[in-house]
């Protein structure tokens, strides 16, 4: 949750909490995670029971029975020798691995954007959890990657009618630039060596046959489907905090709700960013 201004004198709260994906050093993590790979591996189950026939009376066999698969991964990572890697540095354990991710990110994003934002307990575990609910109606605001981000957004109130300010598109803007100038490259080579880490934290989450980067590819193609609202935005407070008036926006997952609470130009930024690393990532792959 975050407090807003408002142009009227008083102040309330929105529900959801921007500096999940506003925040640079979010951006930066998430456009690593939302990176669209995929796990190094399969799990398969085949049956080799046959059907025993008599061996006089020749008789048709049934069709053996289709043992269950586990869903085939979808978007492999290209499985790359050590040399490949420039540091070639071995894997932490997951709970061991904060001071090692911190590390390898200020190469990526500079040490004052790690410092300034990074929560720096369970950073993989919580861009895991993160990135798994931006799909969904609710975020675990308690358990994202990055410190709040300062300020209150704005809303602007003329009678009863209340929109989102555009004053509140320009708190973004110093994020949009870092995100735009984030090396791709550097994230994708930040995010192959440590994906191990982000699949065992995504199956520690309840997911133990599933592949983390099949969600992000579902997470980065539900984002880029959020629409692009122009005008302003009308606004409702039922109760403490502020929801959109159109019952279309309100019921969008919370990833797309934060950003449409960007402004159409830094969610088009944005969204351009995650097109450019989504299509490295497929063509690596």
């Amino acid at each position: 949750m975050f407090e807003s201004n408002n142009s009227s004198g008083g102040r309330s709260l929105f529900r959801d909490d921007d500096s999940l994906l506003t925040n640079p050093i979010t951006w930066a993590i998430a456009a690593v995670v939302v990176l669209g790979a995929g796990a190094a591996y399969y799990y398969t189950h085949k049956s080799d029971k046959k059907e025993v026939t008599p061996a006089v009376v020749e008789q048709p066999k049934p069709a053996a029975p289709v043992a269950a698969e586990e869903p085939a991964i979808k978007n492999p990572i290209p499985t790359l020798p050590p040399e490949a890697d420039k540091d070639n540095e071995p894997l932490p354990t997951l709970n061991e691995s904060d001071p090692v991710v911190a590390s390898r990110l200020d190469r990526v994003i500079g040490n004052a954007n790690v410092a300034q934002f990074l929560v720096p307990e369970s950073v993989v575990r919580h861009v895991v959890v993160t990135v798994d609910n931006l799909p969904r109606k609710k975020v675990a605001v308690e358990r994202r990657p990055i410190k709040a981000t300062p300020g209150l957004a704005a809303v602007t109130s003329a009678g009863d009618a209340t929109t989102l300010s555009d004053a509140n598109y320009a708190r973004y803007e110093p994020f949009i630039k870092l995100v735009q100038n984030t090396d791709s490259a550097k994230l994708t080579e930040f995010y192959f060596h440590f994906y191990p880490l982000f699949q065992q934290a995504y199956e520690d989450l309840g997911y133990p046959n599933a592949y983390f980067n099949d969600r992000v590819i579902e997470v980065i193609d539900h984002l880029l489907a959020t629409p692009d609202v122009r005008g302003p935005i009308a606004l409702t407070q039922p109760k403490v905090f502020y929801e959109f008036a159109d019952p279309k926006l309100e019921n969008r997952s919370e990833g797309q709700k934060l950003l449409i609470r960007m402004g159409p130009q830094n969610a088009a930024a944005l969204k351009k960013k995650l097109r450019d690393i989504r299509a490295q990532i497929v063509g690596r792959a």
